[in-house]
């Protein structure tokens, strides 16, 4: 090969070299760790993790099994995305309280309340690394516009093709049925084994997914941009549903059974509850 410096660092090294014998086993280059950016908004930091963009199948394939999926992942699809950036986490309580306070201090507005259920007024502990839940449509969006304001950045909820993508790993994908694994236990909160009271967990305490991504199965269920519309087998780029009376929610909760965790299943929903949050987007355009 002409250039044996794999990692261009200007010299070839063992890693290198490495590199290398792995090709021609393999015929593969090794994947690149995910790029990841830290953004501090209102005094607290996040980090967002960039998501190559590619091609993949769409809907229930064939590892989500027979059983657990609904009509509405089918039929399966090829969707090709452009590369865009997500959140590491869900949004913690903290990041929400932050931004949000600081709006209303800029606007000279009423103070703001944390709209969790399982926050620390409410008598549960560590409520600044629980995701933020109890949210509807509306407020979901109040914050997305207030986060990019503050941070003069375009963050947005991610298209439900987005979120599916990169729970299943993006590029590095290796076809689990649930973000990460297929052990529910290593990579996601439900019902049957969340410690004591059935109840959302402090963020990041499960395995990450292929991308380092936490929680895209189980703790919260995730707001999308999408309005839910039937699926169809027709290839698609880049694509969002904008009609429609419903949204879209993703991941399950720290209250559901097994099925709804897996990374094809969808729920529609509009109203709060203590089982949704969100998960934020960031574009590469």
């Amino acid at each position: 090969m002409e250039n044996t410096d794999v990692d261009q660092n200007g010299s070839v090294t063992i890693s290198d070299v490495t590199c290398l014998i792995d090709y021609l086993l393999s015929g593969k280059w090794p994947q690149a760790e995910p790029h990841k950016q830290t953004y501090t908004v209102a005094g607290v930091s996040f980090t967002m993790v960039t998501v190559e963009g590619g091609t993949f199948t769409m809907g229930a394939t064939a590892e989500q099994g027979t059983v657990d999926p609904q009509e509405d992942e089918y039929p399966t699809h090829e969707v090709t995305l452009s590369t865009f950036s997500i959140g590491e986490t869900e949004v913690t309580q903290e990041l929400w309280m932050a931004v949000m306070s600081e709006l209303a201090e800029q606007l000279g507005t009423a103070a703001v309340h944390n709209p969790s259920q399982y926050s620390s007024a409410c008598g549960y502990p560590d409520d600044f690394r629980r995701p933020v839940e109890s949210l509807d449509y509306s407020d979901v969006l109040n914050f997305v516009t207030a986060i990019s304001y503050l941070s003069g950045l375009n963050f947005r909820l991610p298209t439900e093709a987005e979120w599916e993508f990169a729970a299943r790993g993006g590029n590095l994908s290796k076809g689990y049925k649930y973000a990460g694994s297929d052990d529910i236990d290593e990579v996601g909160w439900y019902y049957a084994n969340v410690p004591g009271e059935i109840m959302t967990q402090p963020v990041a305490q499960k395995k990450p997914n292929e991308l380092g991504l936490y929680d895209m199965s189980g703790n919260v269920w995730e707001w999308c941009q999408d309005r839910y519309a039937p699926y169809s087998s027709e290839p698609q780029v880049n694509p969002v549903v904008t009609v429609g009376r419903s949204a879209i929610t993703r991941g399950g909760s720290h209250g559901d059974r097994l099925g709804r965790l897996r990374v094809s299943g969808r729920f529609t929903a509009w109203l709060s509850n203590s089982t949704t949050g969100l998960r934020l987007v960031l574009s590469e355009e």
